[in-house]
C-alpha cells in the first residue's frame, strides 16, 4: 500500500518525492488514515471506507462546508480552536475516486498534535468537553439542513434495536450462547426506547459532530491546551443530546473502550459532572432547557447504543468495525454495557446535574 500511495495517489497532489515517509495514523476503526510526510510538507491521507459511507461524495462536502464555516468563523474572532481543512488535488478537486483502488482525499495536518485514548481526570475532561461545545456552539448558525445524512439513521436507537434483534435471530456465526445475556440486556431496555421517543420529539435540530471521542479531539502536546477537533467525517444534523451522550459515554470510564478489565469500567461521576459543566458553559446561549435536560438520556443511549451495534457487529461476523483479536466486538460490547449498567446504577445522583 505504501508504494501504491507514493507512486499513484501522491502524484494527485503534486507531491513527486521517493523519500516522502508514510505511516498509519491513529486507531480508527473505519478509514485507511495515514501520515505523509515530505521534505516541504505533511498531509494526513485517507482512504474512506465506502461500504460504511456509501456517498463519500456527500462526506467530502459536508466536511467541505463544516471547515469553511469555521474558518469564516476563526476569521471573525468566533472560533478560537484550529480548523482542519480539505487539500485540494492538482485538479482542484477535494476527493479522488479511482474505483476499486479506492476512493481518497487528503486535510491538513497540525504539527505538535497529540491525541489520548482515556480521559485521566477533570481537567482533561473539562478542556475537552469545552472544545467540543465550543464546536458545538461555532455551528448553531449554520443550517442543518444544508448537511445531507452521510450515513441515514446512523443514531438511530430503534433501528440498531431491530438490526441487533435479527442478528440474534440470524445468529450467523454460530456466536450468540457466549453473548445471550449482553443481547438480553440490550432488549429489555423498553423504557429507554420509549423515553427517546418522547424526547427527541420536543428538541431543535443541530449540526453534530457525531462522534465526540476524547481522540478526536487534538490537544497541543507543547502545553497539553485544546487544539481542534477532528474527524468531522459524521458531522449532519441531529439533536446535541447524541453528541454530548458519545462525549461522556467516552470520557467516563478510565478504561479503554475495549478493555476487558470490566471490574475497573465504571462511570465516573466527577468525570461526568466536570464534562457537563464546561460543555452546557459554551452553549449558554442556545441551549435550550428540554435540550439541557436531554443530555443526560443522550449519555444512557449512546452507550447502549454503541455497545448494541459491537454486539450486532459480532454476531454478524466483525463485518463492520475492524478487529485486531478473536472477539474483539464482543468485548467491545461487553465494555460498553458495563458502562450503561453504571450509569443506571447512579441515576438518581447523576440525572440532578442536568435539571
Amino acid at each position: 500500500m505504501v508504494e501504491f500511495i507514493r507512486q499513484t495517489i501522491l502524484p494527485l497532489y503534486g507531491i513527486i518525492d521517493e523519500n516522502a515517509s508514510i505511516s498509519p495514523l491513529g486507531n480508527g476503526h473505519i478509514n485507511q488514515t495515514y501520515l505523509v510526510r515530505w521534505s516541504t510538507g505533511q498531509i494526513v491521507l485517507q482512504q474512506i471506507n465506502t461500504t460504511v459511507f456509501t456517498k463519500p461524495e456527500v462526506l467530502i462536502d459536508n466536511a467541505a462546508k463544516v471547515s469553511h464555516h469555521l474558518i469564516q468563523k476563526a476569521s471573525n474572532g468566533e472560533y478560537q480552536l484550529d480548523v482542519i481543512s480539505p487539500v485540494v488535488l492538482k485538479d482542484g478537486s477535494l476527493s479522488v475516486d479511482l474505483a476499486d483502488k479506492g476512493f481518497w482525499r487528503a486535510i491538513s495536518y497540525l504539527a505538535n498534535s497529540h491525541t489520548i485514548e482515556v480521559v485521566s481526570n477533570q481537567d482533561e475532561a473539562k478542556m475537552a468537553a469545552s472544545a467540543f461545545g465550543h464546536f458545538a456552539h461555532a455551528l448553531s448558525d449554520l443550517d442543518a439542513n444544508t448537511l445531507e445524512d452521510v450515513i441515514p439513521n446512523f443514531l438511530n436507537l430503534p433501528q440498531r434495536i431491530e438490526q441487533l434483534k435479527q442478528a440474534v435471530a440470524d445468529d450467523k456465526s454460530g456466536r450468540l450462547a457466549d453473548c445471550r445475556e449482553w443481547a438480553e440486556l440490550v432488549l429489555s431496555q423498553q423504557s429507554l426506547f420509549d423515553e427517546l421517543e418522547q424526547a427527541e420529539s420536543q428538541l431543535p435540530l443541530r449540526i453534530c459532530h457525531n462522534d465526540t471521542k476524547i481522540n478526536n479531539m487534538l490537544f497541543d502536546k507543547r502545553d497539553m491546551s485544546s487544539m481542534a477537533v477532528i474527524d468531522i467525517d459524521t458531522c449532519m444534523k441531529g439533536y446535541l443530546m447524541y453528541d454530548f451522550g458519545d462525549m461522556v459515554r467516552a470520557f467516563c470510564s478510565p478504561e479503554e473502550e475495549d478493555s476487558t478489565a470490566l471490574d475497573k469500567v465504571i462511570a465516573r461521576p466527577e468525570i461526568i459532572a466536570a464534562a457537563s459543566e464546561a460543555y452546557t458553559a459554551q452553549l449558554t446561549a442556545i441551549l435550550t432547557p428540554i435540550e439541557k435536560r436531554s443530555l443526560w438520556l443522550g449519555i444512557k443511549v449512546m452507550a447502549l447504543m454503541l455497545g448494541s451495534r459491537f454486539l450486532t457487529d459480532h454476531l454478524n461476523g466483525d463485518v463492520y468495525f475492524g478487529i485486531h483479536r478473536e472477539g474483539h466486538n464482543l468485548d467491545r460490547a461487553a465494555n460498553q454495557l458495563t458502562v450503561y449498567k453504571s450509569l443506571v446504577a447512579q441515576e438518581p445522583q447523576l440525572s440532578a446535574l442536568f435539571n
